[in-house]
């Protein structure tokens, strides 16, 4: 149940922070000139959509990487189960 949540929350942390960066005005104007970076300008005012992105970024990145290790955790918890289980096979008579 929790892996199963957690695989979904690393999922939309993904596809998010794809969507967030994508966003980012680069130096050639970047996909987010194509979306109306001019817009964002207006109701964020000059350096504010810069900062918001830049934090959203953040903030995405340090969830994906956290659901990543999580996630890799767990996978490798069922390993060393696996390998305890079988040192106590062989250590059968």
């Amino acid at each position: 149940m929790f892996e199963t949540i957690l695989s979904i929350i690393h999922v939309f942390a993904c596809f998010f922070l794809i969507l967030v960066v994508l966003l980012q005005q680069g130096k050639g104007g970047g996909l987010g000139a194509a979306f109306g970076a001019s817009t964002t300008r207006q109701v964020f005012g000059g350096r504010g959509a810069g900062n918001l992105l830049t934090r959203l970024t953040a903030v995405t990145a340090a969830v994906f990487m956290t659901t990543s290790v999580v996630l890799a955790y767990i996978a490798s918890s069922g390993d060393r189960s696996l390998r305890a289980t079988e040192a106590e096979v062989e250590k059968m008579p």
